[in-house]
């Protein structure tokens, strides 16, 4: 991820340089995270139910040294409640410029540009709706890792990956729970997603996010920041993904052998 010292402001090697990802992005996700000491008096600012939110279980493959972290590739499968699994092997940095015109067709495929106080990043996800579940048999080894995976995701992983990696092959790292909750906020035109993460050593990361269209991302940033800001939302804290995380917590446990 491309660092921004002062966390509020680009400098000017960087705005050419998100300039040119949202040019050839499809959506834009803008990213807070918050501490856990701030979460509760978040979660109250926003006046959000917890009833309201969806159970999810997240479960991500890699091996236990992070091989495929180590080259920018994320594999991971999800089950929500109410919903179909899903699943999507995802390679960040990219270049929207320098990807292939076949992929780019994909109406599996999408490029996304994450930002965040501190960063920003693209990323090309490729996505699979499974309609007859199955994550969870193949969590427990009841069912091969690569049948998760379409065949579109499946050449995506063989492209990127290390040559000696394969979808069997991996270790499963989750599962973690997440409540999901998307509303409209009262004052706010636009839709929030609150994410809390609920990690096994009970430490937990509430995400606050929002989504746009490339062209209005500066202006939804603004927007975001002066609403989270105008509520008491800490904006310019430490952040921490979801993601990484997540598996530093699983490369630790499998490195201990439990």
């Amino acid at each position: 991820m491309t660092a921004i010292p002062d966390r509020t402001a680009l400098t000017d090697d960087q705005l050419p340089e998100l300039l040119g990802l949202l040019s050839g992005a499809d959506s834009v996700e803008l990213k807070l995270t918050v501490p856990e000491s701030d979460q509760r008096p978040a979660l109250e600012a926003l006046g959000i139910d917890p009833l309201e939110a969806q159970i999810r279980q997240v479960l991500f493959f890699d091996t236990p040294d992070l091989a495929l972290n180590q080259r920018g590739v994320v594999v991971r499968a999800r089950r929500s409640q109410g919903r179909d699994d899903d699943s999507v092997v995802k390679l960040r940095p990219v270049v929207p410029a320098d990807l292939p015109a076949s992929l780019r067709r994909s109406s599996s495929f999408g490029v996304e540009v994450d930002a965040m106080p501190g960063g920003f990043v693209c990323s090309g996800s490729m996505k699979h709706v499974l309609d007859g579940g199955g994550v969870r048999e193949a969590a427990s080894g009841r069912r091969p890792l690569r049948k998760l995976f379409s065949k579109e995701q499946r050449a995506f992983f063989r492209a990127h990956a290390p040559d000696a990696v394969t979808l069997d092959g991996l270790s499963v790292l989750g599962p973690i729970f997440v409540l999901k909750l998307k509303f409209t906020p009262k004052e706010f035109a636009r839709s929030l997603v609150v994410e809390l993460w609920l990690y096994p050593d009970d430490s937990k990361i509430l995400e606050l996010s929002t989504k746009c269209r490339p062209p209005d991302a500066f202006l939804a940033a603004a927007e975001t920041r002066a609403f989270l800001a105008g509520r008491g939302i800490e904006i310019s804290g430490e952040q921490e993904t979801k993601t990484r995380r997540a598996l530093d917590f699983y490369r630790a446990r499998l490195a201990a052998g439990s």
